[in-house]
């Protein structure tokens, strides 16, 4: 009787071994695409902008140059102006001593 039981773990063993392959997922797949190839939109770039420094209006003042700024979904441009220093006549973080 002792001989039967080992038997039968032996199958059951392999039933399960067996029986846990069948949910086991392909490790290749083979993928054939057909139609015309679409080219990418076209990305449009503002032209570059000349932002020309005025003459200084007083001494002490500090050249802040101008840059884009985004409002309403549109790309728009700020001129560069003259202002006074904010922090004692350092260099600041948006504009530089003429």
């Amino acid at each position: 009787m002792a001989g039967g039981s080992k038997k039968m773990k032996k199958i059951l063993a392999g039933l399960i071994l067996a029986g846990g392959t069948m949910f086991a997922g392909p490790r290749f797949s083979v993928g054939i695409g057909l139609g015309v190839p679409v080219a990418p939109a076209p990305v449009y770039v503002a032209p570059p902008v000349v932002d020309v420094a005025p003459p200084i209006p007083a001494p002490g003042y500090i050249w802040t140059p101008g840059a884009f700024y985004f409002s309403g979904g549109q790309r728009l441009w700020r001129a560069g102006y003259w202002a006074l220093p904010v922090h004692g006549g350092h260099f600041g973080a948006r504009g530089f001593r003429r």
